[in-house]
């Protein structure tokens, strides 16, 4: 069986991966930058963006270290990730991806529970 999620601010229904994108890119636009959505195993995706440049993160469950999409061959870091409780972050531009692929790890993951076949990621347990 295939989990079901739910961004977890938003209304209890689940999100499909047809239509998170979408949602994704609501929440941007309206400046809420940090997601979190949960599935029904209890495990978390955390989609954090700048708008260019997003953390996606897989965790097992609540305090796990998870493990995190990257970009290898990325040089620098980028600002202005603003987290909900408004702290502001800056993270090494090896460790988020471009937008639009993480807008793609993420439909992916919420469709199969899965990291895409090509993805890259590090294990951070």
């Amino acid at each position: 069986m295939i989990e079901s999620w739910v961004i977890n601010d938003d209304s209890p229904v689940s999100v499909s991966s047809e239509v998170v994108r979408e949602a994704l890119r609501r929440r941007v636009d309206s400046g809420q930058l940090e997601t979190w959505l949960t599935s029904s195993s209890g495990r978390l995706l955390a989609f954090v963006t700048n708008a260019e440049r997003a953390m996606v993160m897989l965790l097992e469950e609540e305090g796990d270290p998870g493990e995190h999409a990257v970009d290898p061959g990325a040089e620098g870091a980028s600002d202005g990730f603003v987290l909900s409780n408004g702290q502001h972050d800056e993270y090494p531009d090896q460790d988020t991806v471009p937008v639009g692929e993480a807008f793609g790890l993420v439909e992916h993951i919420v469709g199969t529970g899965a990291w895409p076949t090509g993805a890259r990621w590090v294990v951070d347990r």
